[in-house]
Protein backbone atom coordinates (compact mmCIF):
# COMPACT_ATOMS: atom_id res chain seq x y z
CA UNK A 1 0.00 0.00 0.00
CA UNK A 2 1.42 3.37 -0.95
CA UNK A 3 1.80 6.17 1.57
CA UNK A 4 -0.64 8.33 -0.42
CA UNK A 5 -3.30 5.60 -0.37
CA UNK A 6 -2.77 5.02 3.37
CA UNK A 7 -3.20 8.73 4.14
CA UNK A 8 -6.30 8.97 1.93
CA UNK A 9 -7.79 5.91 3.64
CA UNK A 10 -7.10 7.34 7.10
CA UNK A 11 -8.61 10.71 6.13
CA UNK A 12 -11.74 9.02 4.77
CA UNK A 13 -12.09 6.86 7.90
CA UNK A 14 -11.73 9.95 10.10
CA UNK A 15 -14.36 11.86 8.12
CA UNK A 16 -16.78 8.92 8.30
CA UNK A 17 -16.22 8.58 12.05
CA UNK A 18 -16.91 12.29 12.57
CA UNK A 19 -20.08 12.13 10.47
CA UNK A 20 -21.42 9.16 12.42
CA UNK A 21 -20.65 10.83 15.76
CA UNK A 22 -22.46 13.98 14.62
CA UNK A 23 -25.55 12.01 13.64
CA UNK A 24 -25.56 10.18 16.96
CA UNK A 25 -25.34 13.46 18.88
CA UNK A 26 -28.24 14.96 16.91
CA UNK A 27 -30.66 12.22 17.92
CA UNK A 28 -33.75 13.23 19.89
CA UNK A 29 -33.66 12.86 23.65
CA UNK A 30 -34.93 9.48 24.70
CA UNK A 31 -37.83 9.24 27.11
CA UNK A 32 -35.41 7.93 29.75
CA UNK A 33 -33.11 10.95 29.29
CA UNK A 34 -36.03 13.38 29.54
CA UNK A 35 -37.44 11.57 32.59
CA UNK A 36 -34.01 11.63 34.28
CA UNK A 37 -33.69 15.38 33.73
CA UNK A 38 -37.15 16.02 35.14
CA UNK A 39 -36.42 13.75 38.12
CA UNK A 40 -33.27 15.81 38.73
CA UNK A 41 -35.52 18.89 39.00
CA UNK A 42 -34.40 20.33 35.66
CA UNK A 43 -36.61 22.58 33.55
CA UNK A 44 -36.75 23.38 29.86
CA UNK A 45 -35.30 26.85 29.29
CA UNK A 46 -35.78 28.45 25.88
CA UNK A 47 -33.31 30.82 24.27
CA UNK A 48 -30.24 29.90 26.34
CA UNK A 49 -28.56 27.22 24.20
CA UNK A 50 -25.59 27.95 22.00
CA UNK A 51 -25.67 26.96 18.32
CA UNK A 52 -25.87 23.19 18.04
CA UNK A 53 -26.05 22.65 21.81
CA UNK A 54 -29.80 22.61 22.45
CA UNK A 55 -31.44 19.63 24.14
CA UNK A 56 -34.45 19.66 21.79
CA UNK A 57 -37.11 21.72 19.98
CA UNK A 58 -35.18 23.87 17.57
CA UNK A 59 -38.03 24.89 15.30
CA UNK A 60 -39.07 23.98 11.76
CA UNK A 61 -36.52 22.15 9.65
CA UNK A 62 -34.60 20.74 12.62
CA UNK A 63 -34.76 17.26 14.06
CA UNK A 64 -34.07 17.86 17.72
CA UNK A 65 -31.03 17.69 20.01
CA UNK A 66 -28.01 19.63 18.75
CA UNK A 67 -29.84 21.20 15.81
CA UNK A 68 -30.25 24.85 16.77
CA UNK A 69 -28.81 27.06 14.05
CA UNK A 70 -27.91 30.16 16.07
CA UNK A 71 -26.79 31.03 19.58
CA UNK A 72 -29.70 31.78 21.94
CA UNK A 73 -32.32 30.65 19.40
CA UNK A 74 -35.69 31.48 20.93
CA UNK A 75 -37.47 28.25 20.00
CA UNK A 76 -34.65 25.92 21.11
CA UNK A 77 -34.40 24.79 24.72
CA UNK A 78 -31.83 23.37 27.09
CA UNK A 79 -32.39 21.67 30.45
CA UNK A 80 -31.25 23.91 33.33
CA UNK A 81 -31.52 23.62 37.10
CA UNK A 82 -35.15 24.11 38.14
CA UNK A 83 -36.07 27.66 39.12
CA UNK A 84 -33.09 29.27 37.38
CA UNK A 85 -34.26 29.76 33.80
CA UNK A 86 -35.78 33.23 34.13
CA UNK A 87 -32.67 34.50 35.91
CA UNK A 88 -30.17 33.47 33.20
CA UNK A 89 -28.72 36.62 31.65
CA UNK A 90 -28.37 36.59 27.88
CA UNK A 91 -26.79 39.07 25.45
CA UNK A 92 -28.85 42.18 24.81
CA UNK A 93 -30.33 42.23 28.31
CA UNK A 94 -32.60 39.24 27.61
CA UNK A 95 -33.32 36.38 30.01
CA UNK A 96 -34.09 32.68 29.58
CA UNK A 97 -37.76 31.79 29.12
CA UNK A 98 -39.94 28.86 30.13
CA UNK A 99 -41.83 29.27 26.81
CA UNK A 100 -40.53 29.69 23.24
CA UNK A 101 -39.66 33.29 22.42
Amino acid sequence: MSAKLAITTLALAGALSTALATLAAAAPLTKAEADAAIAAKKEKCFGVALKGQNDCAAGPGTTCQGTSTTDFQGNAWKFVQGGTCASIDLPGGKKGSLKPV
